[in-house]
């Protein structure tokens, strides 16, 4: 009698299960929210029969160093560009074709915006190609607006017109490219940026790599 009274009126295991997913089913039909694109949110929606809504699918892109073609060197640029204190630093790493360093420099520089100081390093980094006499040149940066100068030659701030056009015409007498990278592919540059910062140098040119 005991057990008789402690399960009367209980339902069998199979029919909670079914009343647990018709239950599941009316609020999950019922919301807007979407599920992760992975299979294991899939078979848990399918399970309960649920009609699914997938999130936004993310799109990755590799983000890495390429090494230049033989012959070719390629110089990363980065820097770091303090507004309120119209301060920044030029940072540049030059690279040959199996990734060895051949050289890098930094130079500490005052600049009214971030933007200025942007086209400053692209200009010290092509005034150290020209002293170098490279002519196989590969010159990357996380600036999308100065890679895009390049070709529409617009945005170029007043003051740094005229050293802009004169080391461009230098770029077109040489095999010369220039590409975007994002930051975080930029790491060797970037890191450089914050020596220069803290050195306070007006030039530093590095003729072997250095450990800190």
């Amino acid at each position: 009698m005991r057990n008789y009274a402690r399960f009367e009126d209980k339902i069998e295991v199979s029919t909670a299960i079914s009343v647990i997913k018709d239950l599941t089913r009316l609020v999950g039909n019922s919301s807007k929210a979407s599920i992760k694109n992975d299979m294991l949110d899939f078979n848990v929606i399918k399970f309960f029969c649920i009609n699914t809504r997938t999130g936004k699918v993310l799109c990755h892109l590799p983000v890495r160093w390429e090494f230049p073609s033989p012959g070719w060197v390629k110089i990363n640029i980065d820097g770091v560009a303090r507004a309120y204190c119209g301060l920044a630093t030029c940072e540049c790493i030059f690279r040959g074709s199996i990734g060895e360093f051949i050289g890098s420099f930094f130079v500490f520089l005052e600049a009214q915006s971030a933007l200025v100081a942007e086209f400053y390093r692209v200009i010290h980094a092509i005034e150290e190609t020209q002293k170098m006499g490279f002519t196989n040149v590969w010159l990357e940066c996380d600036s999308t607006l100065v890679c895009a100068t390049f070709t529409a030659r617009t945005n170029v701030p007043w003051m740094l017109r005229n050293r802009w056009n004169t080391y461009l015409n230098y770029c077109g007498k040489i095999r010369f490219r220039v590409t975007h990278i994002f930051h975080k592919g930029n790491v060797c540059a970037d890191k450089l940026a914050n020596i220069g910062f803290i050195h306070k140098e007006s030039f530093h040119w590095y003729n072997r790599l250095v450990c800190s």
